[in-house]
């Protein structure tokens, strides 16, 4: 095997594990939670959900928390779709690892 199907073979095999920590770090970027008390909206949980934070975007009249929270909404859209992103990864790789080993 050469070097470089070596390299692409341990790129694979990682980048469900990649996709997880892209994950997280958007899901620590999104701080709706911390906004909303910053602001003296009281929230029950700390993961407050989208449907939340949308109805507060339209209410509000406060510019900054309207960009606050549509920066908070968008990190949770990545979250998301880097999650998915994982979940899909996974079955090609263990595949894979059946072929290739």
């Amino acid at each position: 095997m050469s070097e470089l199907e070596e390299y692409l073979i341990a790129i694979a095999i990682c980048s469900p594990l990649f996709f997880f920590i892209i994950a997280v770090a958007f899901r620590l970027l999104d701080n709706s939670a911390a906004i909303f008390l910053k602001h003296d909206i009281l929230v029950d949980t700390s993961y407050v959900s989208g449907d939340i934070i949308r109805e507060h975007i339209n209410s509000s009249g406060d510019s900054k928390l309207k960009k606050s929270l549509k920066r908070a909404l968008l990190f949770r859209k990545l979250h998301n779709f880097f999650m998915i992103l994982m979940v899909v990864s996974i079955p090609p790789v263990i595949i894979a690892c059946f072929f290739v080993f």
